[in-house]
């Protein structure tokens, strides 16, 4: 058993030994002596003296045995992102292989809701056509505010949409000089509006505060929960709507509200592209909200790979072709 008692030098960087980050970084990967063992053609004893040395060289356990697998500590979750990041623009260097769109037979997954698809995919298609016609892209849908887990377990190679609190709390973490896994790019900002029916009855008159919380709305909530970030725009100002109705989808929003009496928040772009904008009617929100910024996130592992560079900059120039259009 490692005992912090027993490291009394501090890390030196001059003698460590860089294969032991190898090792490191592919025992966090795999949260498995074994598993890493295989994949560097190893013996798990060999992983196991190698991990014992960076112990005694960092002074922290880094990780431990959890069930079936290993878990990290909180000092080896800090330093794996700076560490893979390290080895794979090592690698990088070392072994370029650059991707040519004209060749590549590719398959890339896009984590981003319908109304993101619909505004980025008519240019990435263009895109993929003229300049990639072996790459595929596969689009799953956004279900969660938060996808660095997708984008950790490698789910997704990029995720497209409104992230406030991620980039929040990333640029936080470096600020505090922490290490951060992540890197995004900020791909346009939206507006959001207040969508009804033709002949609905608030679509003449004063569009006011009050006459707008108390009509009934739909949401498009990925959570399912009846509550977002219009809701807590007027919570600040003591006020709250009748969230009735809550989908997971922007299409099907538009086509509710298309054939009902519910109101409901939507991108203005999109409405454009729902086939329903005859059927529809825009009033601007009675209120303030806070700008809706539409970012790509990605996880920083894959930040110098050339196939990588290619997808995000493909998708920042279908983003600035949708907003041309």
């Amino acid at each position: 058993m490692y005992n912090k008692k027993d490291c009394v030098q501090s890390p030196n960087f001059r003698t460590l030994d860089l294969n032991l980050l190898r090792v490191f970084d592919e025992v966090m990967a795999e949260r498995s002596l074994t598993r890493a063992a295989r994949n560097l053609s190893l013996t798990q004893p060999a992983v196991s003296n190698a991990l014992r040395r960076l112990r005694e060289t960092l002074g922290d356990e880094l990780v431990k045995r959890s069930g079936q697998g290993m878990a990290p500590t909180p000092r080896a979750l800090a330093l794996w992102p700076t560490v893979r990041d390290a080895l794979q623009q090592l690698q990088a260097s070392l072994n370029p292989s650059e991707f040519d769109p004209a060749l590549a037979t590719s398959t890339f997954v896009l984590a981003m809701a319908d109304a993101t698809a619909a505004e980025l995919m008519p240019g990435l298609i263009d895109i993929l056509e003229h300049e990639a016609p072996g790459v595929s892209m596969r689009v799953v849908p956004l279900t969660t505010r938060d996808p660095r887990r997708l984008l950790d377990e490698e789910v997704a190679d990029l995720a497209v949409g409104h992230f406030p609190p991620v980039l929040t709390d990333l640029t936080a973490r470096a600020q505090s000089g922490e290490a951060v896994a992540f890197s995004h790019l900020r791909l346009y900002d939206g507006e959001y509006v207040c969508v009804m029916r033709n002949g609905h009855p608030l679509a003449n008159g004063p569009f006011t505060l009050n006459r707008f919380c108390a009509a009934r709305h739909m949401l498009v909530s990925f959570s399912g929960r009846p509550f977002g970030f219009i809701d807590e725009s007027l919570a600040s100002l003591g006020r709250v709507r009748q969230v009735v109705v809550t989908v997971n989808q922007f299409f099907t929003a538009g086509w509710l509200v298309a054939n009902t009496n519910l109101l409901t928040v939507l991108p203005r772009h999109f409405v454009s592209v729902t086939g329903l904008a005859g059927q529809l009617l825009l009033r601007p929100l009675p209120f303030d909200v806070s700008p809706v910024h539409v970012d790509a996130l990605w996880h920083r592992r894959s930040q110098h790979r050339s196939a990588h560079v290619w997808l995000r900059q493909a998708v920042a120039r279908a983003a600035g072709k949708a907003f041309v259009d």
